[in-house]
């Protein structure tokens, strides 16, 4: 049985265990900038020798006690906030879906208001869906129930989408502004039956027209050779990029990492197309639905 008193292993996500590296070589950094080795370290913290290799190599993610204990003897007891701060934020990056949406689908929907009302930039790539900010309700009602059904969730399918469609309200309010970017693709998945499709991709249309709204759609003729479809992300700001990966949610917040996000939506949006090749590409979809 694992001790209490140890934080669990990484989860399983590149993003987490590359994290989780960077912060073991911050600590080998500090550990060496004060003239010791991991035998003395380990000495001066009562810890076993191998427990510092560990940390350093990103094998083992230390506690908020290890962090403190680690800027104590290295004499630098000033960092250990700074470790700290970083460490919570690996831990809080990646949560299952089954952690997340416990207690049903509308706490999930709710989790994510503040983020929404303090971003002023929204920029969203998606491969397969119609991003949230501008479904239909229907749509929503019909992939909530999916979700719902699919992961054994608690039935509050109408709550969480009224919550979802009260979010939408940021599209009109403040100075918020939203670049969309959507795979052609997109518009053919038949999400709730064509009736349901229909009136999502005239929603759509109406959506896109909105000052605070930028639509591109990037075609199915587009040259992909170099640049090939990714998994779908909100970025907000440039403080946080939000991934739903099969699993679980991802939440990316180191300055690098969002800065690759950043450069792929823009050479994304280079593949798009704007204005009334957008309405076709839109127009055409609804046409396939009859």
């Amino acid at each position: 049985m694992r001790s209490s008193r140890n934080p669990p292993p990484p989860p399983s996500s590149s993003s987490v265990q590359e994290a989780t590296k960077a912060l073991g070589l911050r600590l080998r950094e500090i550990r060496k900038n004060a003239g010791l080795t991991a035998r003395a370290l380990a000495g001066q913290a009562g810890w076993h020798e191998s427990k510092c290799s560990r940390f350093e190599s990103g094998g083992r993610r230390p506690s908020e006690a290890d962090l403190r204990a680690w800027a104590l003897h290295c004499g630098v007891p000033q960092l250990a906030e700074e470790l700290v701060t970083t460490a919570r934020g690996i831990e809080g990056m990646y949560v299952e879906w089954r952690r997340m949406e416990q207690t049903g689908l509308k706490r999930a929907q709710e989790s994510v208001l503040p983020l929404w009302e303090r971003t002023r930039r929204f920029r969203i790539y998606s491969s397969w869906l119609i991003p949230g900010p501008v479904q239909t309700a229907p749509y929503i009602e019909a992939l909530l129930k999916s979700i719902r059904d699919r992961r054994g969730l608690v039935d509050d399918v109408e709550d969480a989408v009224r919550v979802r469609v009260d979010k939408q309200r940021v599209l009109h309010e403040g100075d918020h502004r939203f670049a969309l970017l959507l795979e052609e693709s997109v518009l053919r998945h038949r999400i709730g039956g064509p009736e349901v499709m229909a009136g999502q991709l005239r929603h759509l249309l109406v959506a896109a027209s909105l000052p605070s709204v930028s639509l591109g759609i990037i075609p199915v003729t587009a040259d992909r050779t170099s640049l090939w479809p990714v998994e779908g992300f909100f970025l907000f700001d440039e403080a946080e990029v939000n991934v739903e990966l099969v699993s679980a949610h991802l939440s990316v917040k180191h300055s690098h990492e969002i800065g690759m996000y950043v450069q792929m939506f823009s050479d994304l949006s280079e593949l798009a197309v704007y204005g009334s090749a957008a309405r076709e590409l839109i127009s055409a979809a609804v046409e396939s639905l009859r």
